[in-house]
């Protein structure tokens, strides 16, 4: 059978990071979306997306095809539902479609001709940008069991301090020596080639990808992902770091989202909880304003390809778009665009030609290259909102 995940409803509710990727991959819990529905599939899935970004993540269709909501995360019971499928079936939950089987040879989809399977078990949903850090702990568990079953872990050094080492789980290549591990509150997983250095202190829930790394001395609290190539230290709490992002030094990270090559600067901060404890408004991208998120702790969202210079400020509830660079004394805005280059003391268009130029030697340094396809994205994405950059001044 062939699978397809589209975005559905929520991709512009999980903007800035479905402005360079389809909802299919975002990063939550050990693994993208993508990643877990083709671990439990046993097969590559495609994508129907928005079309400047179908060149990097094209669809594939064929007589057959089921396809799947991204914004559902899989579980057992689900997938199973999903692969029997048959023609003209849907499997739903409330008014939501989660999948169903379409084939070539149809004109058009008609749900009213389908019969609609209720899914009636709890299932994960990404639907809002602060879901990602919300429904972590819970992703991060379901993630350990799926990919630690009926396998066993790398031995652990002496040297590591540990609390509940059947939660614990060490793949090949990975190092660490003289820290810490606390998996009595959720599950610890570290990935393939990734290393925590000395003196480190990580309670879980946590994930540490492929290749990531934890510095000196970190303190980190669940539930938190480092996804794959990145970085962190200092203070973390409750964050997700998709990718090749770094957050290397002292400063607390807490309730927050990074994209993919995002850098933090050293000794920045971004508050997660108000001074008078209301429930923390973040932009939306949608409405274009400002909606409430019924949080009481919610931090920092960054998209791809955006920095901070050192001792950055980030207030509660900062929305941080796509190739921005922020620096600078005070806090800035709550919502900062797209290819901002600025801060509190005022801001400009940050413009694709200096920003492809950083992108590109940021990219070399971990032997990846900054390709046209990437550039032709995020032209796009200049074009498509530069208007809000032009009133940022």
């Amino acid at each position: 059978m062939n699978y397809i995940l589209y975005d559905g409803a929520v991709r512009d509710a999980l903007l800035p990071f479905t402005f360079t990727r389809p909802v299919a991959d975002i990063r939550v819990g050990i693994l993208t979306i993508r990643e877990k529905w083709e671990k439990y599939l046993g097969t590559t899935t495609t994508t129907i997306t928005e079309e400047y970004l179908a060149t990097k993540y094209p669809m594939v269709e064929l007589d057959q095809n089921i396809m799947i909501n991204a914004a559902f995360l899989p579980n057992p019971i689900l997938v199973e539902m999903v692969t029997n499928l048959e023609p003209f079936q849907a499997v739903v939950k409330g008014e939501d479609i989660i999948a169903f089987f379409t084939e070539s040879s149809q004109e058009e989809v008609d749900f009213e001709a389908y019969d609609l399977i209720e899914f009636e078990d709890d299932v994960l949903t990404i639907e809002h940008t602060w879901d990602i850090f919300q429904k972590n702990d819970a992703a991060i568990r379901a993630d350990f069991e799926l990919l630690t079953e009926d396998r066993e872990s790398q031995p652990i050094s002496r040297t590591v301090n540990v609390i509940a080492p059947e939660n614990i789980f060490v793949e090949e290549g990975a190092k660490m020596e003289f820290v810490t591990l606390n998996a009595s509150s959720g599950p610890i997983y570290i990935g393939r080639d990734a290393e925590i250095m000395e003196g480190s202190v990580i309670r879980g829930p946590f994930a540490l990808c492929d290749h990531a790394q934890v510095k000196l001395a970190t303190k980190v609290y669940g539930a938190t992902t480092v996804g794959p190539h990145s970085k962190i230290g200092g203070e973390v709490n409750n964050s997700v770091l998709f990718g090749y992002s770094n957050k290397g030094h002292d400063g607390f990270l807490g309730n927050a989202v990074l994209g993919e090559w995002c850098n933090i600067g050293a000794d920045s901060n971004n508050s997660n909880l108000k001074n008078n404890y209301e429930a923390v408004k973040m932009w939306d991208y949608e409405t274009e304003r400002f909606v409430n998120t019924g949080l009481q702790f919610c931090g920092l969202m960054m998209g791809d390809h955006s920095k901070c210079g050192i001792n950055t400020m980030f207030n509660t509830g900062t929305v941080v778009g796509v190739s921005a660079n922020i620096y600078g004394a005070g806090f800035p805005r709550n919502y900062i665009p797209n290819f901002t280059w600025g801060g509190a003391q005022g801001t400009q268009a940050y413009l694709p030609k200096k920003a492809f130029e950083t992108a590109r030697i940021v990219m070399d340094r971990r032997g990846i290259e900054f390709t046209e396809e990437e550039a032709a994205i995020l032209q796009h994405v200049f074009d498509e909102t530069k208007e809000w950059n032009s009133n940022n001044g």
